[in-house]
């Protein structure tokens, strides 16, 4: 019996100084109408007074409904020992026909001589949310929303360390949005959501142009962007479209009122070209050299119908100067279906010049209701638009 002893004093020993802990969790709702709401919350407390410590947290959520908020928190508080090895694994797998948010709170508070932190993250893979309406003349618009999250959890050194995951979502291929020549107030805003939708993006011009459109002020940026309303930025100042050197005027006049107004830059600006007007190559040739050379993107707006002026204008300079059509954003009003709601948007069909790079399509023009304009945009143009991120 003697000879036992050593060995079951070294077995005792390793049990007491190595601490494993793994935690599996498994959320599913299979609802196809309810709201989803999971939270899996996790505290793991070890303490030694010495030897080494191992910890393993392990959450796994596999969630589908119509929307799904995951709030994941995982809080380790460990003390002595002279080695640590942390394992913190979260996947989250989100189908969902709706909104999806997903929260990783992991916090590792480690107090010892020295350990080593191995946090490892699984990245959440969500099936994309599809979303189809369709007017009554059976035309459809489709939007296909992919979110992913991610959790990134790092501690390094005796520091504590908490990290939360933020959430990412992909641009859709299209979406509604509106543009209009009145100063947006939130009751106008409240009129639209009232009577046509929700919208994603909120065409505005800059400077008031007497007659014709009140200017952009900056308590309508601060209430758009307090609504995460992007800002699509139009300039109308000009009634004739013709000439190299006027073209140029214009466009410098264009992002002087920019910069006055504290736009930042690589947003576009769209040049507002009504069909009443005259324009000619030389125009949008030397708006575009202005702009491409300043601070800001280039963007134009008009009826792009294959024979209107327009369209003729700019397929010539762009005959001139083919880098027009690979950096200049095209703002289409033809076809024209007519005013509707968000739910009963016609079909995306932008008539445009062939290779242009399309920011959207105007579709319905003067609402009687809340004086809007509405469109259906390439999410494409999201990047050329004046957010809360700028």
């Amino acid at each position: 019996m003697k000879k036992w002893i050593p060995f079951l004093a070294i077995a005792a020993t390793i049990l007491l100084t190595t601490l494993s802990l793994t935690l599996f969790t498994q959320n599913t709702s299979e609802s196809a109408t309810a709201h989803t709401e999971v939270e899996a919350e996790t505290e793991q407390n070890g303490e030694q007074q010495s030897g080494d410590t191992l910890l393993q947290n392990n959450i796994d959520n596999v969630i589908t409904g119509d929307s799904a908020h995951v709030d994941n928190t995982i809080e380790n508080n460990i003390s002595g020992g002279s080695d640590t090895d942390v394992g913190n694994d979260v996947s989250n797998q989100v189908d969902v026909t709706g909104d999806a948010d997903v929260t990783n709170d992991i916090s590792n508070n480690i107090h010892q001589g020295t350990h080593d932190e191995d946090a490892r993250e699984e990245e959440s893979d969500d099936g994309n949310n599809e979303e189809e309406n369709r007017s009554d003349n059976g035309n459809g618009t489709e939007e296909s929303n992919g979110k992913e999250e991610e959790s990134d959890n790092g501690s390094n050194g005796d520091s504590n360390g908490t990290d939360e995951a933020t959430n990412g979502e992909d641009v859709p291929d299209i979406v509604w949005g509106v543009d209009s020549a009145d100063i947006t107030t939130d009751e106008m805003l409240a009129c639209v959501r009232e009577n046509f939708g929700d919208p994603q993006i909120w065409g505005r011009y800059i400077g008031t142009n007497e007659g014709a459109s009140y200017g952009l002020t900056q308590e309508e940026v601060e209430l758009l962007h307090s609504e995460d309303i992007p800002i699509l930025v139009i300039y109308n100042h000009f009634n004739d479209g013709t000439g190299y050197e006027h073209g140029q005027n214009h466009a410098q006049a264009a992002v002087d009122m920019a910069r006055d107004f504290g736009i930042p830059e690589g947003v576009a600006l769209f040049l507002n070209v009504e069909p009443i007007y005259p324009i000619e190559a030389n125009f949008i040739l030397g708006w575009y050299d202005v702009i491409s050379e300043s601070e800001y993107s280039n963007g134009i707006y008009g009826v792009f119908h294959p024979d209107q002026e327009v369209n003729i204008a700019y397929e010539a300079a762009v005959e001139q100067n083919p880098d027009i059509l690979e950096n200049t954003f095209v703002w289409t009003a033809s076809p024209n279906h007519g005013i509707t709601t968000q739910e009963n948007a016609p079909e995306y069909n932008p008539d445009a010049p062939e290779g242009s790079l399309i920011a959207g399509l105007q579709y319905g023009l003067d609402a009687e209701t809340c004086n809007i304009d509405t469109n259906l945009f390439n999410g494409e143009v999201f990047e050329v638009l004046w957010s809360d991120d700028e």
